[in-house]
């Protein structure tokens, strides 16, 4: 699978410390990220990133971009709620393309765990349900 990575600036250590978690189950999908998110993850995990410019460059833009072309599978994407972004309507455009194009994404650690989990044991091929192959 291919899976976004983006985090907010006050919840990139927790983006990373559930990096280092499941490390293992990450390690064997391919992974893109903004640029700072991405080179942090990597730095303190080893795992192999793909990272495209800042969310405030754009990177959010561009993983966007790969959503739109059904290039991206699964998003996880910790927002800090708590505090205001100037770039708060890109965030909601990079959901919804979630939504149109039925993309799982998690916008917070619950959320993110139990996603994982069910990509651990090979639960979340969603293309077959929205897909059926009967």
């Amino acid at each position: 699978m291919n899976i976004a990575l983006i985090a907010h600036d006050a919840k990139k250590e927790l983006m990373t410390e559930f990096c280092i978690a499941y490390c293992g189950i990450l390690s064997r999908h391919n992974l893109c990220a903004t640029g700072t998110t991405g080179k942090i993850v990597s730095e303190m995990t080893g795992l192999e990133i793909k990272c495209y410019l800042s969310g405030s460059q754009g990177g959010d833009q561009q993983i966007g971009a790969r959503i739109a072309c059904n290039e991206i599978d699964l998003l996880l994407f910790f927002r800090d709620p708590l505090t205001a972004k100037p770039d708060e309507p890109s965030e909601e455009n990079l959901l919804r393309l979630c939504d149109v194009h039925t993309i799982p994404v998690a916008t917070n650690i619950a959320t993110a765990e139990a996603l994982i989990h069910s990509l651990s044991r090979g639960d979340l091929d969603w293309r077959d349900i929205v897909n059926p192959k009967n």
